[in-house]
């Protein structure tokens, strides 16, 4: 259907003639001055599409950007860290203070955390324990010449079997007293063997090397314990424990030299070979014992490691105790002193019995065994009143050190690896749902349908 040209009143004024002695205006010349007035040129238009118009960012734009400045992001239009800064531009003035400032936030941030500060507490609270068992010796050795290592082991584990095995015997059900023995009785002897036998090398030593030596190879313990945590407890170390626990024999190294400074290595024994290994096995048995801790509280129960202990470490150091020691126990002249000594030893070592457990189920036994290497220092700062050792500033030095390895082991936390177990055709999964429904229907009793001759239906059930 055509149109009328007085519909289209640019293209009528287009068609009729121009007037005489005027020029000819160039076909649709003038509506293009009239469009180039009014609105950009085509370019203008293209490059006005690509960039929208600026609006003011919304509510959730600003929330993002209070988010992202509150966590330590650049601001929405900021330049990236990363990114170079332009030659004619200025450099804040500290600009360069930020990156060091930076680094500090974060690592003060790693290790200023409150997993971290109850670790470091609860690590000097056995060593506290640890101490008040050495001075306690200490002091009954020097001032009343009583050596009886089995006898203060065997009330320990007296007061482990009146409270924590008894407390298994009210138990019922598969976690009773008599269950526990019925599973895994030979397992526990031989924990409680490991760990009667551990204390009394340690002590033992004492009579035949050197305050030193026993010191120095007493941490002979604590590579044999990440290794049986790395087979049997499947932890995996990164490269950052392993410098902790150098860190940590560096401090105990410092204060074996603060004690030669000090002349606290005198004290030779009889046999030094001797003495050296009873060291190295008391240190094996002590990881063996406490990898086995461990497992059990992290697995079993606190009070099933601390009963069995009790039960089994009160039989085998009452039978070495009768054999090794009866004739030291007979020469004691007992007074209200002596009798306070073995009594404040007897509760630090309940005490550390007790506690340990809980420590380690927060951290772990490389952890602690990592925490309680400050117990020879409080043992010297109680020495200085008690029994007047020399100081030496080396003391302090040592205990930054051993303080700063266990803050450095605690910051990062170790992996457990994953057994790997191969795929199963009775494992459940998309590919096995046919053998899954399979076993499923074996379950139920099959159903036949016969059909006869005179169209009756018989059903039977296998």
């Amino acid at each position: 259907m055509g149109r009328s040209a007085s519909s289209i009143p640019g293209q009528a004024a287009a068609l009729r003639p121009p007037a005489p002695g005027r020029a000819v205006p160039l076909l649709g010349a003038a509506p293009r001055r009239a469009q180039s007035s009014a609105r950009p040129p085509p370019a203008q238009l293209r490059l006005a599409a690509a960039v929208p118009p600026l609006r003011p960012p919304s509510w959730r734009a600003q929330r993002r950007g209070m988010e992202a400045a509150g966590a330590g992001a650049p601001p929405p239009g900021a330049a990236a860290p990363g990114a170079e800064t332009p030659p004619g531009a200025e450099t804040p003035p500290g600009a360069a203070a930020a990156p060091p400032r930076r680094l500090l936030a974060l690592l003060g941030a790693r290790l200023c955390t409150w997993h971290i500060l109850k670790t470091v507490i609860l690590g000097q609270m056995l060593s506290l324990f640890i101490c008040g068992t050495a001075v306690t010796s200490q002091y009954l050795a020097e001032q009343y010449q009583v050596n009886t290592p089995m006898f203060q082991s065997f009330i320990n584990y007296s007061l482990l079997l009146l409270v924590y095995t008894t407390m298994l015997a009210f138990r019922t059900g598969s976690d009773s007293l008599w269950q526990i023995l019925k599973q895994r009785w030979w397992k526990y002897i031989f924990l409680g063997l490991a760990d009667v036998e551990a204390n009394y090398m340690i002590v033992k030593a004492y009579q035949y090397t050197t305050l030193t030596s026993v010191q120095l190879l007493d941490c002979f313990g604590i590579p044999v314990l990440m290794a049986l945590s790395w087979f049997i407890l499947r932890a995996r170390y990164r490269l950052i424990h392993f410098l902790a626990v150098a860190v940590c024999l560096l401090g105990v190294g410092t204060m074996v030299g603060a004690d030669i400074l000090a002349g606290r290595q005198d004290s030779e024994g009889s046999d030094v070979v001797i003495g050296d290994v009873l060291v190295l096995l008391g240190a094996s048995l002590y990881a063996i014992s406490n990898v086995s801790e461990e497992y059990i509280v992290k697995n079993l129960s606190r009070v099933e490691f601390l009963g069995m202990v009790g039960l089994f470490g009160t039989i085998i150091s009452g039978l070495q105790l009768a054999i090794v020691e009866h004739r030291e126990i007979m020469r004691i002249q007992w007074n209200w002193k002596i009798a306070l000594l073995f009594t404040v030893f007897a509760l630090c070592m309940f005490g550390l019995y007790s506690f340990m457990p809980v420590v380690i189920k927060v951290t772990s036994a490389t952890s602690v065994n990592l925490g309680i290497l400050t117990a020879d220092l409080y043992s010297l700062f109680f020495g200085l009143f008690l029994f007047f050792y020399k100081f030496s500033g080396l003391y302090i030095l040592s205990f930054v050190i051993i303080m700063v390895g266990f803050i450095l082991y605690c910051s990062t936390p170790t992996r457990t690896a994953e057994p790997s177990a191969l795929p199963q055709l009775g494992s459940t999964g998309l590919d096995n749902a046919a053998l899954k429904l399979e076993e499923n229907d074996s379950e139920t009793p099959a159903i036949t349908v016969q059909f006869t001759r005179g169209e009756t239906v018989v059903v039977s059930t296998d």
